[in-house]
């Protein structure tokens, strides 16, 4: 007996919707990092109105009413991208429901992701409407990504469970990690536990380093599952074409959010080095994402398929699981 990755039946999603769908996921990410440098920098308000900026369509001539117009640029550039995708996908991949799902799917949280920031806008940046556009920012990020994962992943169905605990675990806990780490933006903690890994500065108020420490433990914690996770991909879904490179690029990707983390508390958290770990923070969790994706269409966790030598050799090279080259087939 061989094994070998399994092939599944219906034509091929058009290259079209490929390149949709990944240049979608692409620009969530950046919009991510733009987002960040506006909060970063206290450019939230620097357009006090909505959807216009001071009344004007075009550039703005100041430092933070610009960053956040360029924000909105990029969202309704984001906007057409996620309206385009959807129609390609329900074109040309309607048989494919793990591509038609989050592609869909990914347009209402759009929608509902700009009616936050119109609310943030009116609101002057109240936290809790703040708290609640990052959360469907990462939202939105997760479902674009997920869609690119279906447009290259081929779908197989397993005949146990799809995807195991751990990787529902991981994926879950680094949400809420993104989440600490926003509070403790929001929550004004940022600047309150200059020391690292242990906050020991005194004069420094409780509650702000209350939430630190709840984010630093978050952390740990977090960042034990995820290395958990990326061992278990490497042990178990070996046969899972792409699967070993991206929970390598997660394990290197945590290691570096980590380092500057600790740079971040004690260098005083200088802006640039704020948007790389949130940038890093959101490269991660767009990882996680993919790989618990790929377990879930592969059933990666469950048995590896089993085909027999014999058969294998009558009906040619078996087709695997297509990461690199290109969109590939699920049943549908």
């Amino acid at each position: 007996m061989s094994r070998a990755a399994p092939s599944g039946s219906g034509r091929r999603p058009p290259a079209i919707l490929a390149a949709l769908a990944l240049t979608t996921g692409v620009v969530t990410y950046l919009l991510i990092i733009l987002g960040s440098t506006v909060r970063v920098t206290q450019s939230g308000m620097g357009c006090p109105g909505w959807p216009l900026c001071y009344g004007q369509l075009g550039p703005v001539d100041r430092f933070h009413a610009l960053l956040e117009q360029s924000h909105r640029y990029v969202v309704a550039l984001l906007t057409v991208l996620v309206v385009l995708t959807a129609i390609a996908a329900w074109r040309l991949a309607r048989e494919h429901r793990s591509i038609l799902v989050p592609a869909t799917a990914a347009l209402g949280v759009i929608v509902i992701q700009i009616a936050l920031g119109a609310i943030t806008v009116i609101t002057h940046n109240a936290p809790f409407t703040v708290a609640l556009h990052l959360l469907f920012g990462l939202i939105v990020l997760a479902v674009t990504w997920v869609t690119v994962a279906a447009v290259f992943v081929q779908r197989r169905p397993a005949a146990g469970r799809r995807l195991g605990i751990l990787g529902y675990s991981t994926v879950g806990l680094t949400f809420i990690l993104l989440v600490s780490g926003s509070l403790v933006v929001d929550g004004g903690a940022t600047y309150s536990c200059p020391t690292w890994p242990f906050c020991t500065a005194p004069g420094i108020a409780a509650p702000l380093v209350i939430i630190q420490y709840a984010h630093r433990l978050t952390v740990l914690a977090v960042s034990i599952f995820i290395v958990l996770f990326v061992m278990h991909v490497a042990r178990r879904w070996r046969w899972v074409p792409g699967a070993r490179i991206i929970a390598d690029v997660t394990a290197v990707l945590l290691l570096a959010q980590i380092a500057v983390g600790g740079l971040v508390a004690t260098l005083s958290a200088p802006d640039a080095l704020q948007d790389l770990h949130i940038a890093l923070a959101a490269a991660i969790w767009v990882s996680v994402v993919v790989l618990g994706t790929m377990g879930w269409l592969t059933g990666a966790d469950s048995a590896p398929p089993v085909v027999d030598a014999e058969a294998a050799q009558r009906s040619g090279p078996a087709r695997g699981l297509n990461m690199g080259s290109g969109p590939s087939t699920e049943e549908g």
